[in-house]
């Protein structure tokens, strides 16, 4: 028998080889916790190395940012599964490609009709965090083409894959959801003492990196209209124009501003809101880990409404209307889940069913092993 099929049988026998590509903790991103969790979770089921020069069957993680670069020449390169934590890779590649290759991958894409277009959008990609042209072309067809299979945690995703790389296999695996220790309640109302907040306020979260997509001014001015509640903003500015654009909403009675949080407090920050604002748009194809991770713990979440989340029960979230509907979609939905408690209630426990049912960490990882198992000889 040849070397390769020497290898080969190996591997079989030995159980999938995997070499597992991502950035992990203490990388301050939504991507390498979900990594973490699911690295651990996949090595009970057999042998998965992180970053090894070789392996039987690579799993790549791909973000919209440079933290995944090396990981993305490497997908090209090695082809293995990849998994798509972001669908729309266009502001990856527009900061980490030169002009000219930048405008060669686009019209890779989308033909030699499109280079102007692409020749536009470089000039113009300052304004590209809120700019829907950059959201509206993924630039997914190579990668895509590359791989041996694609992962993605929610329908709009596979069909942005699809209308990219239409042979392409495209498998979906809800995004997993790994039971947290969360702190006691006494803990939790001793955090909301330390934010000064008062007893019995409603309290509105935002959490994450904070850039044009997510709503931020829509949001705090929706906040402003509801009376005696408490908005929680804690995360990182991306876009320096956001930022100064909300500085002074930040200051306006009942915000609360923490910067980015560490593991720890980011589960007392959780425990201690009473309901997650998740807003999205345009979208890039994600599922939030933050939504996620809201959810599984009871807590009711307002998601702009799109394939993003269409899996997820009607009544085990809050949708938000996007585009021209959507501060007084989100201001009326303030004011339901502000007013009446036990309907806040009711669907943060619907919510943790379905992530409990769907999403389980163990269930996802299985999911992922069963994939890689089919390319181990």
């Amino acid at each position: 028998m040849c070397e390769g099929g020497n290898r080969a049988l190996r591997e079989a026998e030995e159980g999938v080889n995997v070499g597992y590509y991502s950035p992990l903790p203490p990388a301050r991103t939504g991507v390498a916790d979900y990594s973490a969790a699911l690295l651990a979770a996949l090595r009970n089921h057999g042998e998965v190395v992180a970053n090894p020069e070789r392996a039987g069957i690579a799993l790549y993680h791909l973000g919209n940012n440079s933290l995944h670069a090396a990981i993305y020449r490497r997908a090209i390169e090695q082809p293995g599964v990849v998994v798509l934590h972001d669908a729309v890779l266009h502001h990856f590649l527009l900061g980490s490609l030169s002009e000219r290759d930048y405008v060669e991958e686009f019209v890779y894409n989308y033909g030699e009709w499109s280079r102007g277009l692409a020749e536009d959008l470089w000039k113009s990609r300052a304004s590209s965090g809120a700019d829907s042209r950059y959201f509206d072309y993924p630039m997914l067809r190579r990668v895509a083409e590359r791989a041996r299979a694609v992962v993605v945690h929610n329908p709009g995703a596979a069909r942005m894959v699809r209308a990219h790389a239409p042979d392409a296999r495209v498998i979906e695996i809800p995004h997993l959801f790994a039971t947290p220790s969360l702190p006691s309640p006494g803990e939790v109302q001793r955090y909301r003492v330390r934010l000064g907040i008062a007893p019995g306020t409603f309290v509105f979260g935002v959490f994450g990196y904070l850039r044009e997509s997510k709503r931020l001014v829509t949001v705090l001015e929706a906040f402003q209209r509801i009376s005696g509640a408490g908005l929680l903003v804690a995360g990182q500015f991306v876009s320096s124009d956001l930022e100064r654009a909300v500085e002074p909403l930040l200051r306006r009675p009942g915000v609360v501003r923490r910067p980015f949080l560490e593991e720890s407090e980011f589960w007392q920050a959780a425990s201690a809101v009473d309901a997650c604002i998740n807003l999205r748009y345009p979208a890039a194809g994600e599922t939030s880990g933050i939504a996620i991770r809201l959810m599984g713990i009871g807590k009711p979440a307002l998601l702009t409404d799109g394939e993003e989340c269409s899996r997820f029960p009607v009544d085990a979230c809050v949708r938000v209307a996007p585009g021209i509907g959507e501060r007084e979609s989100l201001w009326e939905n303030l004011v339901l889940l502000t007013s009446m408690s036990e309907v806040a209630c009711a669907i943060g426990q619907r919510g943790a069913e379905h992530i409990q049912a769907r999403h389980r960490v163990e269930d996802c990882a299985r999911a992922y092993w069963n994939l890689l198992s089919e390319f181990a000889s």
